[in-house]
């Protein structure tokens, strides 16, 4: 049930005709995918994230990143792995069920359209966490869609 809520698939960023991450989102976290250059030694990449900001490069080269993040994020929860030739970030929400538009403010925003389904499928994700025994998966909104952390009260991140 709730893994039909799940994001369908990546969003991507691309820059001068090339993709510089994908990324998606739940609830609680943003993920951010970037594809690393295969001839480089994995211990010499970094990643350093701040509350508001993310960094990551190549030691002892320029940042590949180095940018103000959409929203603040937990930095006590946020990490970052090497996978199978990616970098995966994940970025926890401080506000939890905050609709993102992009993982780096002002880069790469959502059309209104995505944002919108983006929204929408955040707040059914709510209203699954919320009512576990019933299935949302198939449920639709008509009219605009109330943001996912204020809807009736907004959710507690404890």
């Amino acid at each position: 049930m709730a893994e039909k809520l799940e994001p369908e698939k990546r969003h991507s960023f691309v820059h001068g005709g090339k993709k510089v991450f994908e990324w998606d989102q739940n609830l609680d976290e943003v993920n951010v995918y970037i594809e690393l250059p295969p001839e480089v030694p994995k211990k010499l990449f970094h990643c350093k994230i701040n509350s508001k900001h993310i960094e990551v490069g190549i030691r002892g080269n320029p940042s590949y990143l180095n940018h103000d993040l959409e929203a603040p994020v937990k930095t006590d929860s946020s990490f970052w792995t090497l996978e199978d030739g990616t970098m995966h970030v994940t970025l926890t929400k401080r506000d939890k069920g905050q609709t993102w538009s992009s993982p780096i403010l002002g880069q790469g925003t959502l059309d209104p359209y995505s944002a919108d389904l983006e929204q929408k499928r955040l707040m059914l994700q709510r209203f699954q966490e919320e009512n576990p025994g019933f299935d949302f998966s198939q449920a639709q909104f008509t009219g605009s869609c109330p943001d996912p952390r204020t809807f009736m009260g907004g959710i507690r991140s404890d």
